[in-house]
């Protein structure tokens, strides 16, 4: 039976339910058509805890139509954008003669470089640069021949399942499992921007993890770092924000996106919840190695006893700290002889007896 990988290496990390949570700072256009901007923000997403700064392969005559779209009344964001998509899209290509030198800029200052591809010599690239994985974004989930092709160059796949159904990414799935390619991660997104929290279905993420058994994280395009936070916590271990150096910059994702402080709050609270998500191992830690006493009880000697009495309820008293006999066996103590004097609130001692 297939069953897709656990555990998935990243670049030189480990991604799974044992290791942090992998970050992606999603730059996509926001480099803004320079290449020292795209240098910048990696610098600054590696100094705000990116695991790996990502950007999106494409032209605008490989991924959009300006004939289709001219037959549509847009209402949502790429109808707020006051040009035609294609321009848009124009603006934001990644030149393809710049990516090997973003890819050794990345390798330079110690942080993953990765790419959306969107046509199929954009995956090319991709191997050829040896990326650590690579993201197939929501748009392409029923383009199954891109898919495929992605997962036959044996790279990892993060997957991301916004605006699909249940058996859309079904088919997604096993178009990935067809070829062989265990290491999937597969990503909860909400396809607007921003998307709004209501609508961030994070425990869809039990959902694929019972159904397809494999890796989950979440591409997040709502607003601060609560579905992030939130994520992690019921097992997600990639996210992926976008990121700018100023969301007041012109370009259709700077709105949306974090500015550098922001991805840092979220990156260290959610190491923050990664240290207190702990071991599921129930012990008595460390630090409570003196509150095990001093906040529990044990029979203490309610009034002066004399050697040779034997004790009643009246003659006991359960007190804290725990420094003697645990009050479940108080009514073992019951009746029995001490064999000392035992003042007035001392303990009261298994050898007493």
């Amino acid at each position: 039976m297939f069953e897709f990988n656990k555990t998935i290496k990243i670049g030189n990390r480990m991604i799974g339910l044992d290791y942090p949570t992998y970050f992606i700072a999603e730059i996509g256009g926001n480099f803004d058509g320079s290449i020292d901007k795209a240098k910048r923000l990696i610098d600054a997403a590696k100094a705000a805890g990116a695991d790996c700064a990502k950007f999106q392969t494409f032209t605008a005559d490989t991924i959009v139509s300006e004939g289709g779209f001219s037959k549509m009344t847009l209402h949502g964001v790429h109808g707020s954008w006051g040009r035609t998509v294609s321009e848009v899209f124009k603006d934001v290509e990644f030149p393809l003669a710049w990516h090997k030198e973003i890819s050794d800029y990345c390798k330079k200052v110690g942080i993953d470089f990765s790419t959306s591809p969107y046509f199929l010599e954009a995956v090319d690239l991709c191997k050829e640069l040896n990326v650590p994985f690579i993201k197939i974004g929501s748009g392409e989930i029923t383009w199954l021949e891109m898919i495929e092709y992605t997962a036959k160059q044996g790279l990892p796949i993060m997957l991301a399942t916004g605006d699909a159904t249940m058996s859309e990414i079904d088919e997604a799935v096993r178009t990935i499992e067809k070829v062989g390619n265990k290491d999937l991660v597969l990503m909860q997104c909400i396809t607007n921007y921003p998307s709004k929290i209501d609508s961030a279905n994070v425990n869809v993420l039990k959902t694929y993890q019972n159904a397809f058994g494999c890796l989950t994280g979440y591409s997040d395009h709502s607003p601060g770092h609560v579905v992030a936070l939130a994520s992690t916590i019921i097992g997600a271990r990639v996210i992926e924000k976008h990121f700018t150096l100023n969301k007041k910059d012109k370009g259709p994702d700077h709105p949306h996106s974090m500015e550098p402080e922001e991805f840092k709050f979220m990156v260290d609270s959610i190491r923050e919840v990664e240290r207190a998500m702990g071991s599921s191992k129930k012990e008595v830690v460390e630090e409570e190695s003196e509150t095990v006493y001093v906040q529990r009880r044990c029979l203490y000697a309610k009034n002066d006893l004399k050697e040779g009495k034997i004790l009643t309820a009246d003659d006991i008293v359960v007190l804290r700290p725990a420094l003697g006999i645990p009050p479940k066996f108080k009514n073992v103590v019951i009746g029995k002889k001490i064999n000392k004097n035992i003042p007035a609130g001392d303990p009261i001692f298994w050898e007493d007896l």
